[in-house]
């Protein structure tokens, strides 16, 4: 909205200047009859107050004209110089009190996201987080692209994320997970072990471009390693051999309104055993296809005379609105 108020104010003085040196030239090429480009040049000299002589010697009605351009002219000039000066300061103040919101906005965050470069799979990631309603930042060197990130409403930091106060500003101490997607592999690494070393509890998720860089992520601390183009061939070739089974998991193409979630059971909420069928009974449309338990063993198809108990990580599909009731059952924790 500043944007375009500061586009339409500089819009109305470039109109307001251009107004007033098409009357001066009109003016003066009519009563004196100056060609057209003196003409021009007397009136640009008027409004300007530039102190030149005459070009041609004026009548006295081109005296009288002159007289009220220079009254108009250099006040429009008065103007322009004063609402121009009004929108540089106010550009200014607004960018430092954006700063000033963000930094309080990332000093107030606690377990929250933080989504290194903002490429093509960064911004999936971030509007994936976004998606999912969770607290994040996002943090890249290129300011089209950061703009274009707060413009959709998250929180973006411009910043060089190889430095450590970098790192530090957007809260990396605090953060619950980390996802390194930047350009090349050498950057991810380098920035993998920076986080890692100023919080070794995060989880950092990384791409990975080459295929021998991968083992070179995990040894510099990432805990999760993706290829895209190795998913994306996985994908290709599955929507040939299996598309039925990528048409089931692309839940956003069959309409359904279903999505799949993770929803831990909170250690204060189950303080004894609950049964899988009273959390979710299937009239509700839930479906719980996994509960992982504290000691990493994942049961796969869990009966509904399961019983779950807090630690345990429910692997659900469903509506929103099913999950959301679930997920306040289980102590509000994903």
């Amino acid at each position: 909205m500043m944007d375009r108020r500061i586009a339409r104010r500089i819009a109305l003085i470039a109109a307001l200047i251009a107004f007033m040196m098409l009357v001066g030239t009109v003016g003066f090429r009519w009563l004196e009859g100056y060609p057209l480009f003196d003409a021009f040049y007397m009136t640009l000299i008027t409004i300007t107050t530039v102190g030149y002589q005459e070009i041609h010697p004026l009548s006295h009605a081109g005296r009288v004209f002159n007289s009220f351009l220079i009254f108009f002219g250099v006040t429009a000039m008065f103007v322009a110089v004063g609402a121009m000066t009004q929108t540089i300061i106010e550009m200014q103040l607004h960018d430092r009190s954006g700063e000033r919101r963000l930094r309080r906005a990332l000093m107030q965050m606690k377990d929250h996201y933080i989504v290194c470069g903002l490429g093509r799979v960064g911004r999936s990631a971030a509007f994936e987080l976004q998606r999912a309603g969770v607290p994040f930042v996002v943090i890249d060197r290129d300011e089209p692209r950061v703009a274009q990130a707060a413009k959709a409403g998250m929180t973006a930091m411009l910043a060089d994320v190889t430095q450590d106060e970098s790192l530090r500003e957007a809260g990396v101490e605090r953060a619950r997970g980390f996802i390194a997607a930047l350009a090349t592999d050498a950057d991810n690494v380098f920035v993998i072990l920076s986080v890692k070393t100023l919080n070794p509890r995060v989880t950092v998720v990384s791409r990975a471009v080459e295929e021998g860089a991968e083992q070179k992520m995990r040894r510099a601390g990432a805990d999760i390693v993706f290829s895209p183009y190795s998913i994306a061939g996985h994908r290709l070739a599955h929507a040939l051999i299996r598309p039925h089974e990528v048409q089931l998991l692309d839940f956003e193409t069959l309409g359904l309104g279903v999505t799949m979630e993770q929803l831990r059971v909170a250690t204060d909420s189950a303080p004894t055993p609950r049964k899988l069928g009273d959390l979710a009974p299937r009239q509700t449309g839930l479906i719980v296809l996994a509960v992982g338990k504290p000691d990493g063993k994942m049961i796969f198809n869990p009966p509904v005379d399961m019983e779950v108990t807090g630690g345990d990580v429910l692997i659900v599909m469903g509506e929103q609105p099913s999950l959301r009731n679930l997920e306040n059952i289980l102590g509000n924790s994903r």
